[in-house]
């Protein structure tokens, strides 16, 4: 191994050494270093850059067009609670009116209720009232016609003294059922 070693670190096994340098390789490496170079900027370089240019032109297009869009959404969600507002205080007086209706509506009933029944108290007392003066009127007319009654059966018997006269009207009293 130790052998091998030597041949390899020797000049005249390898006629292309590293540790030595050599003026010839150095020009040939450096030319070709330079067509690399140019070759490189000419085919891929120049793509790559054209490449990365419009790769960064895209992603600030989408930027742009990602603010874009949160600017419309914001004003879209500004939009929509706007509309919501509109809807609830929409709600809230269509409530307001419907409350106001069913109160008026309510009165209505209850006033028309109450004049109904007033009406009908009112009828209902005048009944009474015509009732309570035909009543009376019968009672007067049936006190009239047994008070005449009485004077008409006293009249025909001829009474002689107080006694009989006196048993006579408790009789007619105990006959009209006047008790």
């Amino acid at each position: 191994m130790n052998t091998l070693l030597v041949v390899l670190l020797s000049e005249e096994a390898n006629p292309f050494s590293l540790i030595t340098p050599n003026p010839g390789l150095a020009i040939w490496a450096l030319i070709i270093f330079v067509a690399l170079i140019f070759i490189l900027g000419k085919f891929a370089f120049k793509p790559i850059a054209s490449a990365l240019k419009e790769r960064e032109m895209h992603i600030e297009e989408s930027l742009t067009q990602a603010e874009k869009a949160r600017a419309e959404m914001a004003a879209l969600v500004s939009k929509n609670e706007e509309l919501l507002n509109q809807a609830k205080e929409e709600r809230n007086q269509i409530l307001h009116d419907a409350r106001i209706v069913a109160e008026k509506m309510k009165n209505d009933i209850i006033e028309k209720a109450k004049s109904e029944a007033d009406k009908k108290v009112g009828d209902a007392i005048r009944e009474i009232e015509i009732q309570k003066k035909a009543a009376i009127v019968e009672v007067k007319n049936s006190v009239g016609a047994l008070a005449i009654e009485i004077a008409e059966k006293i009249v025909r018997k001829e009474l002689k003294n107080d006694t009989d006269h006196k048993a006579f009207v408790d009789a007619l009293v105990k006959e009209s059922n006047l008790n």
